[in-house]
């Protein structure tokens, strides 16, 4: 039951007003540097096997304030472009209010599905989703053959690419994608079993992580007749 810790990097300059994309040297500003730090306390008893992040400044700042803050030594700060932001071609670097009056962001709003971005950088969303959701399989996987199959480990990322990876998690369709927020600094929490995802929080910027721990065998799942991947009827307690 390795479990994903989904962490958005916090504000910067061009959060919100413009649409940042790749563009180079976007560093967290004062409010994000504060959003991270109280992030970054909340987690800290967390035993995390791993720190993974974009390759963008603003989320690798995300992660080294994560890793800095921790109860236990993170070794290493891993980065895989695969959870790097969309790649959104021409409309890098433009406000947000000028490309809402473009007719390619009605179908981003209503069918996602559908969209490339446009320009030779373009990328489409499906195609950021899937290279999202196959490093997710990978980090799953090597996580847990390195600490064991209840390890967790925090992967710091982008708003999309974070709707993206819970939506593949809920059985979503990308089209339903845009119903799913993930605020600056926030944490999106996915604990996947051999039997299916469970989306444990989405857009949490606030309260108790201790119960994301999973729990030892004699206390959690099998006393209760149920498998690791089981959903209990009712909801359980």
């Amino acid at each position: 039951m390795t479990t994903l810790l989904l962490v958005r990097h916090g504000l910067t300059a061009m959060t919100g007003p413009v649409l940042a994309g790749w563009t180079p040297g976007v560093r967290l500003d004062d409010r994000g540097r504060a959003q991270v730090a109280r992030l970054a306390g909340r987690l800290a008893p967390l035993p995390l096997a791993a720190v993974v992040t974009s390759p963008l400044e603003r989320c690798a700042e995300t992660a080294e304030a994560i890793a800095a803050g921790h109860d236990g030594p993170i070794e290493k700060i891993e980065t895989d472009e695969r959870f790097g932001e969309v790649r959104y071609g021409d409309w890098t670097g433009r406000p947000l209010k000028e490309l809402a009056e473009e007719p390619l962001w009605k179908v981003v709003q209503s069918h996602p599905s559908a969209v490339r971005f446009p320009g030779e950088a373009g990328e489409s969303l499906a195609g950021a989703q899937h290279r999202a959701v196959t490093a997710v399989r990978d980090w799953n996987e090597r996580i847990a053959a390195e600490h064991g199959p209840d390890a967790l480990y925090a992967v710091c990322s982008h708003g999309d690419i974070i709707k993206g990876i819970v939506a593949d998690a809920l059985g979503l369709h990308l089209d339903q994608f845009q119903r799913i927020q993930a605020d600056p600094a926030s944490l999106t929490v996915v604990r996947y079993t051999e039997t299916r995802p469970f989306v444990v929080r989405v857009n949490d910027t606030g309260g108790d992580v201790a119960g994301l721990v999973p729990k030892p065998p004699e206390e959690g799942s099998g006393k209760d007749g149920l498998g690791p991947g089981d959903a209990p009827v009712g909801g359980g307690a």
